[in-house]
């Protein structure tokens, strides 16, 4: 099943501890200043608020599973879906081979699920 967007109405998430940085001291300048534009200017917290609804959305699924059904990039998608998890906003779940991949790859439930 292929939805086009995230469902209206998934409510954003608190900030909690999602702030942490994105980019580590040992990065490249310019990886720390697309990290630092990306918290400026809200778009971090907004690729979050679409992760965490999209695993609400579709739960069990891989990140490229996540990106095929709500057209989220695959990549933007791996990057936050930890950074949520380590808020408490989703959680890892089984391993299984991915339908898009034909790999083994991580699914993801909303938090406290499993």
């Amino acid at each position: 099943m292929m939805a086009n967007a995230i469902p209206a109405g998934c409510g954003a998430l608190q900030r909690g501890n999602r702030d942490a940085p994105a980019a580590r001291r040992t990065d490249p300048a310019s990886s720390r200043a697309a990290a630092a534009h990306m918290a400026r200017s809200g778009r971090r917290l907004a690729q979050q608020d679409h992760a965490a609804a999209a695993v609400r959305a579709f739960p069990g699924h891989t990140s490229f599973e996540l990106a095929m059904l709500t057209r989220l990039d695959r990549y933007m998608l791996a990057r936050r879906l930890p950074e949520i998890e380590r808020a408490g906003h989703v959680c890892r779940a089984a391993l299984r081979c991915c339908t898009v991949t034909g790999r083994l790859a991580l699914t993801w439930m909303p938090g406290g699920a499993r």
